[in-house]
């Protein structure tokens, strides 16, 4: 290769590196700050919400853009709850999510379309019951990014989307005597996460004291 080509190689090489974005970091989602929260229609009239009590998984941010984001949820079917045993059970039953046979629902993004300031939409496959479809998350976030108390960086959203039920295989309904049904199809669902990002170096724990001199004999 001659000296022109090489330093015309050597050009597109630092464009590239240029234009490239940076590798977004891995956020960690923090379960005991976060939560999946559902709500449907009653008897046509009343509205029950109803929550998991675990979620796990990961956030891809780069600290900047929402562009960068990327998330990967796993939530625990098994966690679900209404305020009522009965209830609760029955959710659990093969006639509506079948944690027997399907213990996790999960959601993986695969875009991201930014809005006005401080709000952005989350395009990914949601799974329940073995059953993908494409949904569309309106997200509010992410926060500012804050130091937690072990130096560890903390960032959150909330996310709301709405489904319909039947086109996941949660099909059960009751037909009530006046007209209309049990439970609407329409289900709301809201994610509020809070991710944490381990400091880059850990912090250096103090010194133990030292121990009291020894009198001379």
């Amino acid at each position: 290769m001659n000296r022109s080509l090489r330093f015309v190689s050597a050009l597109g090489f630092a464009a590239i590196v240029a234009v490239a974005p940076a590798a977004a970091d891995v956020w960690k989602i923090d379960s005991t700050h976060s939560s999946a929260d559902f709500s449907v229609t009653h008897l046509m009239i009343s509205t029950v919400r109803g929550n998991f009590g675990s979620m796990s998984g990961t956030v891809e941010y780069d600290g900047k853009s929402v562009a960068s984001i990327k998330v990967d949820v796993t939530i625990d079917a098994t966690t679900i709850k209404t305020n009522d045993e009965k209830r609760d059970g029955h959710l659990k039953s093969p006639d509506f999510f079948d944690v027997a046979k399907y213990p996790t629902l999960t959601f993986k993004s695969t875009k991201v379309v930014p809005g006005p300031d401080g709000t952005f939409k989350l395009v990914g496959d949601l799974t329940i019951r073995g059953v993908t479809k494409e949904v569309t998350l309106d997200a509010t976030g992410p926060s500012k990014i804050i130091k937690g108390m072990r130096g560890e960086s903390r960032v959150a959203a909330t996310a709301t989307t709405k489904i319909n039920r039947q086109d996941f295989g949660v099909k059960w309904n009751a037909a009530l005597d006046g007209g209309g049904v049990v439970v609407s199809d329409t289900v709301k669902i809201t994610l509020d996460v809070e991710a944490m990002l381990p400091p880059a170096t850990p912090p250096t724990p103090p010194a133990p004291p030292a121990p009291p001199a020894q009198p001379k004999n």
